[in-house]
């Protein structure tokens, strides 16, 4: 597990449950950003009230909320933290503390994010991970029980926050300059809130989008620090740094008992946190008023708990052998993650935008959860197709060699096709 090139992981290093993990991630997360996609958040009431399929629709809203809101970009977030343990403990038995490796990492990812979020959609998360992870690396020498307890903390923490912005009447807020650029750049590219539910729908052209991207950073910005995601994000990161250091991922059987501790545990709690969550997100009541305490409540005790249910079920499924063939495919839609991510804002793009098909604002979650289900259908068709021939995704192809500074083989050659 620990080869001393420098280098990235080889194909018979990698661990199988980490890309069933991720790909299981990237379609909660296609089917959690469909809301956004399809322009249904956008709506206003009276608007999605008139759907055909708006008794359906309200039920899958309870579904978003217990089980998809925030559970896979927490899951995505323990893997993050995963991965930053694996570079961590190879440099490490090689006598590197794998630091310059990690930045250079990050500084790659950044620039994928940034060129994601501006150009193709704006609700990109890679550059958000890529700044809060520069601070992973002061806890790699942190104790096991420290890097718990500061995860817990960093998880309730923004219950802190969130009554900070009860007690100064939403005063205290970090995430108001962000709205305020936001604003200022919707006046100057002709953004309202009257006409922002189908903007790119009329506009249909590639400098509108370039233009609602430019907006769309600030906001996305404004929503992650209101939500108060930079600690939620990096308490996910610490977990995957504990799990990583003690490679549970590598040793499923040794752990099979805290892995069913964990599975208990975390639907156990995440399902009625998840019932109250969905119950509160639906009532119309937010911060800076009081009752707005028990989203931020709710939320920390449904979505990590719930992402760790997962993680641990899934795991547990894989080492028990139960579902290999349903799993099995999620691997190679995991080893390709970064280009599956863009290509899910790509093909989303191309259905819901004016500039593609233009079926956005037309209907909610009873059409777009069957069709984000479609375009993973398809996402694990192609990976698989390409994972047979060559060792990388493209994108990450490009990040690695960007990451090590030297060239990689991108295809198999007819030996490693053959042992497949």
């Amino acid at each position: 597990m620990h080869p001393s090139n420098n280098g990235p992981l080889l194909n018979n290093e990698r661990a199988d449950i980490l890309d069933i993990l991720r790909g299981f991630a990237l379609l909660g997360i296609l089917l959690a950003n469909s809301a956004v996609f399809s322009f249904y958040v956008m709506q206003n009431p009276g608007v999605t009230a008139g759907f055909s399929t708006a008794a359906i629709d309200k039920w899958l809203a309870w579904v978003h909320y217990v089980f998809i809101d925030g559970k896979f970009y927490s899951l995505f977030s323990l893997l993050f933290g995963i991965g930053f343990s694996i570079i961590f403990l190879r440099n490490k038995n090689a006598g590197r503390n794998g630091l310059t490796i990690f930045y250079r990492r990050l500084f790659v990812l950044l620039l994928f994010g940034i060129a994601h979020c501006l150009l193709i959609w704006d609700g990109d998360i890679l550059m958000f991970y890529a700044i809060v992870g520069i601070f992973l690396p002061l806890f790699r020498n942190v104790s096991d029980k420290t890097l718990l307890i500061l995860a817990i903390c960093l998880l309730l923490s923004p219950l802190i926050f969130d009554l900070l912005k009860v007690l100064s009447d939403g005063k205290l807020n970090v995430s108001k300059p962000f709205l305020e650029a936001a604003v200022a750049r919707d006046k100057v590219i002709g953004l309202s809130e009257e006409n922002a539910a189908t903007w790119l729908l009329v506009n249909k052209d590639y400098k509108h989008i370039l233009d609602w991207n430019s907006s769309g950073i600030w906001f996305g910005w404004y929503l992650r620090m209101d939500s108060n995601r930079p600690v939620k994000v990096l308490a996910m990161f610490l977990l995957g740094l504990y799990i990583g250091r003690h490679q549970i991922f590598m040793q499923l059987k040794q752990f099979k008992p805290m892995l069913k501790k964990v599975q208990w545990l975390g639907w156990g709690l995440g399902i009625p946190a998840g019932l109250l969550h969905a119950y509160f997100e639906m009532d119309g009541k937010r911060l800076p008023a009081a009752s707005g305490l028990f989203d931020t409540l709710f939320y920390a005790l449904n979505v990590a708990p719930l992402a760790l249910g997962y993680a641990a079920t899934i795991a547990l499924w894989y080492v028990n052998g139960k579902m290999i063939p349903q799993l099995k495919p999620l691997r190679h839609v995991g080893r390709m993650a970064l280009t599956n991510y863009f290509m899910q804002s790509i093909m989303a793009i191309a259905i819901y935008y004016g500039i593609g098909m233009g079926l956005g604002a037309k209907f909610g979650p009873a059409f777009f959860m069957p069709i984000a289900i479609g375009i993973f259908f398809r996402q694990v068709i192609y990976s698989k197709i390409w994972m047979t021939y060559f060792n990388y995704g493209p994108l990450e192809w490009i990040w690695r060699m960007l990451t090590y500074g030297r060239l990689l083989k991108l295809k198999k050659d007819n030996n490693q096709m053959q042992s497949k």
